[in-house]
Formats: structure tokens, C-alpha cells, sequence
């Protein structure tokens, strides 16, 4: 017989282990290529970044980490609510491909309807009354805001509590700025054509909590800088105007080392009935906590709203709505909280409050600030 045949057979099979040997090596070539380009294209920096593990992991229900808890903590079993049974495989892979939850309609709706869009928030801590229907609203602003307003009788006056610190003033530890300085009260305006407006607005309230925390020996510094105007002069929207005020809050900070806490006051557009408590007889414009959750360390300024929010609802119970985060598409997302540990959005009452009611609201936060400053104050000297 001819040795031909045998030999075409091994060179058959010659090629044929060839060629495997080459989809294998493409193969594992495209793997590495992707995995580089994972861990390069999710943020360039020197380690996995956590806000891509957040983006990750929050696309999970919450209950499912309590499965990963069990594994270490036995005692995490009891935790599991009623009833409820550990996600399958299926459905994990489902949340963190789609970012859809198969028993939460609002993560596909709230991406198509209008007026949904509040599922881009989070109550961390809900306050009295407190849901999805009735987190902060905001409204937008006319593109040119006159002064209209006018203040009118204000009965609310200031008690003079004296300083009640021991350090002295002339430091300002804290910063009082308005993003939305425009934000105005219907009670102040001549009609409700517009809820905006150039003179008597929510800085009026920063000054007021200015003035009481001075009272308490606490110094401070409020900015009030026009952000429309500076919207208006450079052609941005009003979506751009935590950008406009980035640099001016930037700046306080370079030039005053002081500097430990940052306040943003707005206003909401919610009804009366939502943004008003009354407590003995008089009616206070209610609080309500905004954390951007779009920034890595979040938590530390997360932290500070909580510490906040809790104080005052031991000293004032229902004064306070609660804390939320925002993030997502249609909300900035950091709200220039990334600047320092003790940046926060404060909203003080809503359209339809009276400076009254503000005034008495600013004079609380003044009083339980101050006594959170001072142990604060007086821990960090211990150590």
C-alpha cells in the first residue's frame, strides 16, 4: 500500500489541531482585551472605583445582601422579612444587566414617564409624611426674574438668646449659599405668575440663619451671589446652575482655611400642607435633607444630613421631612458635596411659607447646629 494516504491524515490532523490552538489564542486574546478594557474604562485611577461597584450593586435589591451577611453571621437569618426567599441566579443577572427589579414597576417607569422621575431618589431617612409622592420638587425658573416681592409685616422677631459658645466670633466656620438664590414665597409676590424672584427670596432666610448663628457664638459667611443672572449673561439652563456656583464655593474655600460647613438653602415647590409643621401653636417652615450620591465619599456628607436630621426631630419632632439621596439622569447627582465632607442641600420650607415660618424654622436649625458644633467641636480639641 502507498504511505500517501497516511500522510494527507496527519497533515489533516496537523491542521486541524492548528487551527484550534489559533481560536484559542484569539480567544483568550479578546478576553484579556475585554477585561482591560473593564477595568480601564470603568475609571482611571489606581484601584477598582467604588462608585462603579455602587453602580453596580444598587441595581440589586436590598434584601439580597442580607443573604451575602448570612454567609458570615448566622444571626442575619432572622433578618430576611417574611416570607421572602433568596433571589435565583436568574434574577440577579436579570437586575444587573437591565437595572430593572421584576417586582418594582417604577425601574422601567420611572425611566419613561414623565413626573416619575423621583425614582432617582432615595429616602434614607423618611420624616412624618414622608414618601415618593412627596419627595422635593423643583420648578423651573422664568428666563429673566424681576423684584416684585415684597417682605411686608414680619411679626417673627428674634429672641436675643446671647452667645451661648465658648469660642469667639470673628472665625467663620460656616458657609451659606443659594444655588437657586431666585427661589421665592407666594406670600411675598403680588400673583403666583411666577414662584421666583429677584429681591425677596431664599437668601433672605441665609441671612436670618446667619444672624442666629452669630447669636450663638458661631461665625459665618453668606454668599449671596446672583446664579441667574450669571445663568443669564452666559447662555447656561438652569440645570447648569451647581456648575455656575462650583467655582464661587471653590473659592470661599481656598481663601477662608476656617471653612467646616457648607450649606446650600432652597426652597421646595411642594403644597403648604407638606412643607409646614406646627409645634405649640406656630406654624415652621419644615426641613428636608438632599444628598448627591453621585461622588465617592457621599456617605461622610450623608452622615452629617443624618446627624442633623436626628436632632432635630428630638428637639422638634415632624420639623423635619427626612434625608434623601439623588442621582441618576435628570438630577445633578453631586450638588458640589464632592468639595467637602460637610456640604449638604437644605431645603427650608416650600412656595407657599411665609418668612414668618422660615425665620422661626432658621432660628431651630441655628439652635440645634450650634449644639452639635460645639461637641464637635469640643471632641476634635479632646483628640
Amino acid at each position: 500500500m502507498s504511505r500517501y494516504p497516511m500522510l494527507k491524515k496527519q497533515k489533516s490532523g496537523f491542521m486541524k489541531q492548528g487551527t484550534r490552538w489559533t481560536i484559542i489564542a484569539v480567544t483568550v486574546l479578546l478576553l484579556l482585551f475585554i477585561g482591560i478594557g473593564i477595568l480601564t474604562g470603568a475609571k482611571t485611577t489606581y484601584r477598582v472605583y467604588s462608585s462603579t461597584i455602587q453602580e453596580w450593586t444598587t441595581k440589586l435589591e436590598g434584601s439580597a445582601f442580607l443573604y451575602l451577611f448570612e454567609m458570615e453571621n448566622r444571626s442575619f437569618k432572622d433578618a430576611h422579612p417574611e416570607g421572602n426567599r433568596i433571589p435565583g441566579l436568574g434574577a440577579l443577572s436579570f437586575q444587573l444587566l437591565t437595572s430593572l427589579t421584576p417586582n418594582d414597576p417604577r425601574s422601567l417607569l420611572g425611566r419613561e414617564i414623565p413626573g416619575l422621575s423621583s425614582y432617582n431618589s432615595q429616602i434614607i431617612i423618611a420624616g412624618e409624611g414622608t414618601d415618593y409622592s412627596t419627595l422635593p420638587v423643583e420648578s423651573e425658573p422664568p428666563m429673566v426674574v424681576d423684584d416684585r416681592g415684597e417682605v411686608g409685616e414680619v411679626e417673627e422677631e428674634k429672641e436675643d438668646k446671647g452667645q451661648t459658645g465658648e469660642k469667639p466670633l470673628g472665625e467663620e466656620d460656616v458657609y451659606i449659599f443659594h444655588t437657586h438664590n431666585t427661589e421665592s414665597f407666594y406670600p411675598h409676590l403680588p400673583d403666583k405668575s411666577t414662584s421666583y424672584d429677584g429681591k425677596v427670596n431664599i437668601t433672605l432666610v441665609g441671612e436670618r440663619l446667619s444672624e442666629s448663628l452669630e447669636e450663638r457664638g458661631i461665625g459665618s459667611i453668606v454668599d449671596k451671589t446672583d446664579i441667574a443672572s450669571i445663568l443669564q449673561e452666559k447662555g447656561m439652563k438652569h440645570y447648569q446652575s451647581y456648575d455656575a456656583m462650583r467655582p464661587i464655593v471653590e473659592e470661599a474655600i481656598s481663601q477662608n482655611d476656617n471653612l467646616k460647613y457648607f450649606f446650600d438653602l432652597h426652597r421646595d415647590a411642594l403644597s403648604r400642607e407638606h412643607t409646614t409643621k406646627t409645634i405649640n401653636g406656630k406654624d415652621y417652615a419644615r426641613f428636608a435633607f438632599v444628598i448627591g450620591a453621585e461622588h465617592p465619599q457621599y456617605e461622610q456628607n450623608l452622615k452629617f444630613a443624618s446627624e442633623l436630621h436626628q436632632r432635630l426631630e428630638e428637639e422638634y419632632p415632624g420639623i423635619s421631612r427626612g434625608v434623601i439621596t439623588k442621582k441618576g439622569s435628570g438630577v445633578d447627582g453631586v450638588y458640589n458635596q464632592d468639595l467637602h465632607p460637610n456640604a449638604i442641600v437644605i431645603e427650608f420650607g416650600g412656595v407657599y411659607n411665609h418668612l414668618d415660618e422660615l425665620y422661626r424654622s432658621a432660628d431651630i436649625m441655628a439652635e440645634v447646629f450650634s449644639d452639635y458644633y460645639f461637641q464637635d467641636e469640643k471632641v476634635t480639641t479632646e483628640e
